[in-house]
């Protein structure tokens, strides 16, 4: 193991946010997942470390070079002091809902926002899918996302606050119900 930390040194790695095994992350679209092992694979005739991260709400495995951690978007999870700027991301209104655009240019934009892995993205297209919602009924597509942006909101802030999910739940519910007033 005190070869590869010399090794990740030496290939510029440091500057990287570096994961230990038993650390959780988020992995942009798919949530939170811990890092399992660090794992050392020979792909192309070159030797590469891995973090091996299972996703919790799935299990799936995911292989990320440690390298490569900054363009996957792997981050940590979000900071307790971080959690009220999510709750605020929701509770704004803005005045140009796109309630205007088709529901697959809207798809389109939720998506690229999800495949960001910024939570404040996700809040933002779980809170103008939710204003939505109120006003007519939801694409197949986008009620997908509104599915995918709510399960990544809940799992992450279940984590980041050591709540249960369903406490989670019904604080952003709490918070759509305060704003319809």
């Amino acid at each position: 193991m005190a070869d590869k930390s010399a090794n990740e040194s030496a290939k510029g790695a440091s500057s990287q946010k570096q994961f230990k095994v038993g650390d959780l992350a988020v992995y942009p679209a798919h949530g939170v997942g811990r890092i399992e092992a660090i794992e050392t694979k020979v792909v192309n005739g070159e030797e590469h470390d891995f973090y091996i991260m299972k996703i919790i709400e799935n299990a799936m495995v995911i292989m990320i070079p440690t390298w490569n951690v900054e363009s996957v978007g792997l981050r940590d999870v979000i900071r307790k002091k971080d959690i009220p700027k999510i709750f605020e991301v929701m509770q704004s209104r803005h005045e140009q809902p796109m309630d205007n655009q088709t529901w697959n240019r809207r798809y389109r934009e939720y998506m690229e926002k999800i495949k960001t892995g910024s939570l404040f993205e996700v809040a933002e297209v779980f809170r103008d899918l939710s204003l939505l919602k109120h006003t007519k009924d939801l694409s197949f597509g986008e009620r997908k996302l509104y599915d995918t942006a709510q399960n990544l909101l809940v799992k992450e802030l279940a984590m980041a606050k050591n709540k249960s999910e369903k406490a989670i739940v019904k604080e952003i519910e709490a918070l759509f119900k305060s704003g319809e007033a």
